[in-house]
């Protein structure tokens, strides 16, 4: 399509990772608007809560007491969603095998055993912090406990995948505002990640080439989409994304999983999404919810189609539509036909480029000193 049109009128997008398309009606969002004015939310937690699980020295629901931590920790999740073991395999104690056993599944509903392991890492001790307001240091340890989890996870024998993730907010079903994230490792590879590892095994054997590294040069190249670059990685709002102000962050370098990282990316990466927390909290001057996620190749690199074919890479989803009070949802079409967004990815980027930073929180102290 022409730029004019991509711009102006209804038209689809495909995602080049999952190979589904999203509708994008930009004809609907065309009048002037800068976002709804509110004023600004205060800064209200406190360091320490008592009542906090996640916090150092407290109980967590599930009876343990936490160690008075200094830095980060990590635990097995109390709740985990998957267990290691699921009560499937037949022990030595079994006894034989009998005809039940050797019944072929019913075509019509299906079911397969799924094991796993869930943790939880608590990113400071400090309950009133965020990713957007930590240092750069602090965020650099938590990029060494995701490798270090990772490396181990990935060692275990019935570990396929390792899903690295957080959910910030209420609005995104985070039940505890302790800066902290989870990892929850399957024993075969999920839905979405197995989509990115065929599609982007099909276009190396198709081009002989990376999908990432090629698609991050075309961004580059145009700058449209790009919020923000440093030397070794890249911000950019994906031309086919679903979320009003989603975003991916990218290295320049192929790599395949976090632990090839030197320790000049590392700190490249801990200032990425520092800046990324301190422009999604301006927008529209709150505590900015989302998931983000770690996608990279499997655990086990035999496991995926073809591990050259990785570029690991992060998604943030915010649910944040027009302001801190009105959200996105996916209703109605999108549940039932296809993703559709109004704002264009090139317009989102534009105004994720425009934000201070500086977080509003720092400039509201500022203001206040004589």
């Amino acid at each position: 399509m022409a730029e004019q049109q991509i711009s102006d009128y209804p038209h689809k997008r495909l995602n080049l990772l999952t190979g589904e398309w999203v509708l994008v009606s930009p004809h609907r969002a065309q009048r002037p608007w800068t976002g709804q004015q509110e004023a600004p939310d205060a800064e209200t937690a406190v360091q320490y809560d008592p009542g906090c699980y996640l916090c150092p020295g407290n109980q967590r629901a599930g009876g343990e007491k936490n160690p008075r931590y200094t830095d980060t920790f990590v635990f097995t999740n109390d709740y985990s969603a998957l267990l290691p073991d699921t009560g499937t395999d037949r022990g030595p104690d079994a006894g034989p095998e009998t005809e039940s056993d050797r019944t072929a599944p019913d075509p019509l509903l299906q079911s397969a055993p799924e094991s796993g392991i869930c943790r939880v890492i608590c990113y400071h001790p400090r309950h009133d912090l965020t990713m957007a307001r930590m240092d750069r240091a602090q965020i650099e340890r938590v990029i060494d406990v995701w490798i270090a989890e990772f490396e181990h996870l990935s060692r275990e024998e019935r570990i396929a995948h390792v899903q690295i993730f957080e959910n910030r907010g209420e609005l995104m079903g985070c039940s505890n505002p302790h800066p902290h994230g989870q990892i929850w490792t399957n024993s075969t590879i999920p839905t979405l990640p197995l989509k990115e590892d065929e599609h982007q095994y099909q276009y190396l054997t198709t081009h002989g080439r990376c999908l990432l590294c090629d698609y991050l040069e075309r961004e580059l190249k145009d700058k449209e989409r790009v919020v923000f670059s440093n030397d070794t990685f890249v911000c950019l709002v994906p031309f086919w994304a679903e979320w009003p102000f989603e975003t991916m962050i990218l290295p320049r370098r192929h790599m395949g999983a976090i632990p090839l990282m030197t320790p000049d990316e590392k700190k490249d990466l801990a200032a990425i999404i520092q800046q990324l927390g301190i422009c999604y909290d301006n927008l529209f001057t709150t505590s900015f919810p989302y998931s983000m996620g770690i996608h990279q190749h499997p655990a086990a690199e035999t496991k995926a189609r073809a591990a050259d074919a990785w570029h690991f890479h992060f998604h943030y989803y915010p649910p944040l539509l027009r302001s801190k009070t009105i959200k996105k949802h996916m209703v109605g079409y999108e549940m039932l036909a296809m993703p559709q967004r109004d704002i264009t990815a090139e317009k989102a980027a534009a105004m994720l480029r425009a934000q201070p930073a500086i977080h509003y929180l720092e400039n509201c102290v500022r203001k206040d000193r004589p």
